[in-house]
């Protein structure tokens, strides 16, 4: 087997697993499986997705890191009783509906520009006025995608300037989905024109150390 065949295989098997994981996820959630239920035997899940036993023990694995499940050796693997959320971030977030996105945008941006004004660095600023004027540039090109593009880059740049590591990466993960409902929500550029001078103010009072300023136009910009 050459190289190259190693890798695919690899790659295989771990998308495998990821598929059963997948699935047994969904069942959890789904109420298919209780808390504290055990789970069918490493041959009855082998004979219900139809896989091999490393697919099995892998999905297994995953699950279990991730809190879901619960392996007691020598007695079984079983539902592990929960009170976060089952449903990873990232999946949840998939089946968001605008006005959801748009709350959730609303807590985050203010916070983040809040936090960045006390926390940003001359680094940080430089890198949400290249951001920030790549936005001007496409709104006042006409170039739909390329300003949503440059728009959620500022203001990942503001979240990366927070401070807090938590709240960047929950804005990351957000700007995923975020990008989707901006492309399908403006069909132009005009929203992102009208809200030039509210990003300038955003940035400035993020520069002047403002956060009770930052908080305020990050406010007007999502309100806008």
């Amino acid at each position: 087997m050459s190289s190259d065949d190693m890798m695919n295989s690899k790659i295989q098997k771990k998308s495998l697993a990821d598929e059963v994981a997948g699935r047994i996820r969904e069942q959890i959630i789904t109420g298919t499986y209780q808390d504290g239920q055990q789970l069918p035997t490493e041959p009855e899940l082998m004979k219900q997705f139809g896989v091999g036993r490393s697919s099995v023990r892998e999905a297994v694995r995953i699950l279990a890191n991730s809190g879901l499940l619960r392996v007691q050796q020598g007695v079984g693997t079983f539902i592990q009783k929960h009170t976060g959320i089952a449903e990873p971030l990232l999946q949840r977030l998939k089946r968001s509906k605008g006005e959801e996105l748009d709350e959730i945008r609303q807590l985050l941006e203010m916070k983040i520009a809040e936090k960045a004004a006390l926390n940003r660095t001359a680094r940080d600023i430089k890198k949400m006025r290249s951001a920030l004027d790549k936005r001007t540039a496409a709104a006042k090109s006409g170039l739909a995608e390329e300003c949503i593009q440059a728009d959620i880059e500022f203001h990942t740049c503001i979240a990366e300037a927070s401070g807090n590591d938590i709240l960047a990466d929950l804005y990351k993960s957000f700007a995923v989905q975020l990008k989707s409902w901006f492309m399908e929500k403006y069909k132009n550029v005009e929203s992102f024109r009208v809200t030039t001078k509210l990003h300038e103010d955003l940035l400035k009072s993020i520069q002047d150390g403002d956060s009770k300023q930052a908080w305020a136009f990050a406010s007007k910009i999502i309100n806008k």
